[in-house]
């Protein structure tokens, strides 16, 4: 008894105990993440962390230069070296290569004859101290005939080819309509989006570890465990079941993860040493090898009648994929398919254009292609609001796309659309105060508490941003997950290889299990390929393939319990409910609890989802190449000093298309995610590669925002309109607000300046007004 309890009887009073807090349970609860006191207090097993007995450590050599022909490679210096047990360059590669998910060959694991990129791999190093593999690397002698290199992706169609596939990664041409018709109001633009790096929170790490059968296991943060195994597999001469990926502490991912650039070497080293080798990037080494998202060239031209309705949009788009092709093929689809926005357009004519460049590769980053055009085409509906007098609001609400409506693409609108009703709930939320001019506000100004500002120079905008995204993948991509449930003992086991990127999935898991069958304790599976694959963890596609699987497997399960208790009381399973832990019937004849009647019993089942087809865009851009599609609007409010183009985002207001909500702290938490990496796009972040050349390759270079960048963020709506076709009626929230928030704050930069804004991120010369 405690101290206050005694004194409680000696006072001959009682007080009842507080009822303890009801523990979060299925869907639509805000169950906490399984990892997140661990990655809270520093215990979460990173990538970084692994160790195996033996181990060696490996370095791998970059090339300093953007483009040079490769005319000899001498480590004999290196191998010399004391404790130095293998140095393997592209002669000790035994197989071809894969590209992305397993298609042709693009990307060699080491530079042969010529080196595309800075920091494309040339060697790589095992020691037994990894100074000792780093100085081994840098004793490997590589003689450069340095090359001019193609940076600028407009020469990439004229220049030689810097690939055997040429420059050309893709070209589609979008037809729609009528190519005469025509507008009385013509607004037309340039704009260019810069090149963001995903900047993944934990070090980019792995262990490699041979197996007696000769194969390897790779220990990796994976984002997509078995494209990655089949891309080793490939490389290493081996078949796939001779290597093993598993998926070790993923310390979160808005990109593809992992460099291959390190992956492949470490699985080579240890087969060649017979020993375990580990690899942790330096923060240089990770901005040298990662994909980063495409920068954009785009060219519009806008037609609209006298009442701000769009009639046509001309367009031409131009996507650097950097050296290698990667995913640029589909980041091109996605910029062409939504270069009109969500907004509906009689008539449309789009080319789109991914090539080849000398610049770092670029590849899937979070709302890849739909972006960059978002920017775009937002910019031009502000510049028909202020060529007729029109509110910007007003003119968007009068082209928003609705259920029923056309794409450019010819694929009709089956999912909701409820466009109008999240740009009215933006719109009309109130304005933030204004700033007052005084002293004890300085904090407020553009520029911080040390700012230069002066509170007269500062001037506030407001400017609207509509996103739409892809869910899934698109063109005919089989998006199938497979997963299976046990249950023994009362205990729920989720075997899936979706990969926990962030996004939630394995929380998700838990929620269906616990909601489909009454069991409060639920885990979830380590990932490897030794189970089916699930798939690459991006698009928010787990939420839909992979928790439908899990759904499925869940109801074969229930279906499993429940069948004896029907047939005992000679009814159907439809007739009998679980709820509250307890499974009863429909007049309330059984009621038993989930705990007695799985007592004893073993239950499992493995199921799949396969959501239904798509198609590949023609040769006119048409098709139906899109699963699902989900929509976001952002009101912008920013404090522009407009004499020396500081920026301040003051608050943006935030209403999504959400279909429904599985776990309300986890959707706010990736909402609010996605529109502050939006503000870093918008503001800071731009990774500078001048000659090809990657410009201070760290975070103190390169501008990530912090919590003190982070403004504002008012999630004023969530529409709960449920996808018919989709498990749980459930939408992807992560990608569309980092595609709507930097059109937004743009928008609100260009009101409060009046200039064009016409780059991303915004300059601070971009905000200057002259003449006040």
């Amino acid at each position: 008894m405690s101290n206050d309890a005694a004194t409680a009887e000696a006072a001959g009073t009682t007080e009842a105990a507080p009822a303890p807090e009801p523990i979060p349970h299925g869907l639509g609860a805000s169950l906490p993440p399984a990892d997140a006191r661990a990655k809270t207090e520093g215990t979460f097993p990173y990538a970084a962390d692994l160790w195996a007995e033996g181990l060696l450590w490996a370095a791998v050599l970059r090339s300093p230069h953007a483009h040079a022909r490769i005319v000899s490679i001498d480590t004999s210096h290196a191998r010399e070296m004391p404790g130095v047990r293998a140095v393997v360059t592209h002669e000790d590669v035994p197989g071809t290569p894969l590209h992305g998910r397993g298609s042709r060959a693009d990307r060699p694991v080491f530079a042969s004859e010529v080196v595309r990129h800075h920091g494309e791999p040339i060697a790589a190093v095992a020691a037994d101290h990894p100074d000792t593999a780093r100085m081994a690397a840098a004793a490997v002698i590589v003689e450069y005939e340095v090359l001019e290199p193609v940076t600028d992706p407009e020469r990439a169609f004229e220049a030689e080819p810097l690939h055997p596939d040429g420059n050309l990664v893709r070209h589609i041409p979008l037809r729609h309509g009528d190519p005469e018709a025509a507008g009385e109001v013509v607004v037309e633009g340039l704009y260019r989006i810069g090149r963001q790096d995903p900047a993944p929170i934990g070090a980019e790490a792995g262990l490699a570890v041979p197996r007696p059968d000769g194969g390897v296991e790779l220990y990796l943060a994976s984002t997509d465990p078995h494209g990655d195994r089949d891309t080793a597999a490939a490389c290493y001469g081996l078949s796939p079941e001779q290597v093993k990926v598993v998926v070790t502490g993923v310390p979160g991912a808005t990109a593809d993860r992992e460099d291959q650039g390190f992956q492949l070497p470490l699985g080579l080293l240890a087969l060649k040493t017979g020993c375990p080798v580990k690899l942790t990037a330096t923060r240089e080494e990770s901005f040298l090898g990662h994909v980063h998202r495409h920068p954009t060239l785009l060219r519009y031209r806008h037609h609209a009648d006298a009442e701000g309705r769009v009639v046509k949009v001309e367009a031409q788009i131009l996507l650097d994929a950097g050296a290698y092709a990667d995913t640029s093929s589909d980041a091109l689809a996605a910029a062409v398919a939504f270069a009109c926005g969500p907004y509906v357009v009689p008539n449309a004519f789009i080319e789109g254009w991914a090539v080849r460049t000398n610049n770092p590769p670029s590849g899937h980053v979070r709302g890849e292609g739909a972006m960059q055009v978002c920017a775009a085409y937002e910019a031009q509906m502000d510049k028909i609001a202020k060529k007729l007098g029109l509110d910007p609001a007003e003119v968007r609400l009068r082209n928003v796309l609705a259920t029923g409506d056309v794409l450019p693409t010819g694929q009709t609108v089956t999912c909701p659309a409820p466009v109008a009703e999240l740009l009215q709930a933006v719109r009309d939320f109130p304005l933030p105060a204004l700033p007052k001019d005084t002293p004890e506000d300085e904090w407020l100004l553009p520029g911080g508490p040390e700012g230069a500002g002066e509170p007269g120079a500062v001037r506030r905008g407001v400017g609207y941003g509509i996103g739409m995204v892809h869910m899934l993948g698109a063109e005919g991509a089989d998006e199938v997950s497979t997963a299976t449930v046990k249950v023994q003992d009362g205990v729920a086991t989720v075997l899936c290889a979706a990969v926990e990127t962030g996004q939630g999935f394995t929380t998700l898991a838990r929620q269906i299990v616990q909601e489909t069958l009454g069991v409060d304790e639920v885990h979830v599976a380590p990932v490897d390929t030794d189970q089916p694959p699930a798939g690459p963890g991006c698009r928010g596609r787990h939420t839909w393939v992979s928790g439908g699987a899990v759904e499925r497997a869940a109801k074969m399960v229930r279906t499993q319990l429940l069948q004896p208790l029907a047939h005992q009381f000679g009814m159907s399973t439809e007739l009998l409910q679980i709820a509250d832990g307890k499974i009863t019937s429909y007049d309330g004849v059984l009621s038993t609890t989930v705990a007695e009647a799985l007592e004893g019993k073993e239950l499992w089942a493995t199921a799949q989802c396969r959501p239904h087809p798509t198609e590949p865009l023609d040769e006119s851009g048409q098709g139906d190449a899109f699963v699902g599609v989900s929509f976001c609007a952002i009101r912008a409010v920013v404090d522009v000093d407009i004499e020396i183009g500081s920026v301040r985002v003051v608050e943006l207001a935030v209403a999504q298309d959400v279909g429904r909500v599985l776990n309300p702290a986890q959707l706010t938490a990736r909402i609010e995610a996605g529109v502050t990496q939006g503000v870093g796009i918008a503001l800071t972040e731009n990774l500078r590669t001048p000659r090809g050349l990657i410009r201070h390759p760290d975070l103190t270079g390169y501008a990530l925002p912090t919590a003190l960048d982070a403004p504002d963020i008012r999630i004023v709506k969530l529409v709960e309109e449920r996808d018919v076709v989709a498990p749980f009626g459930a939408k992807a929230v992560s990608a569309v607000p980092v595609v709507a928030s930097p059109a937004a704050v743009a928008s609100a930069v260009r009101a409060a300046t009046g200039r064009p804004v016409n780059r991303l991120p915004v300059r601070p010369q971009a905000a200057v007004v002259t003449g006040n």
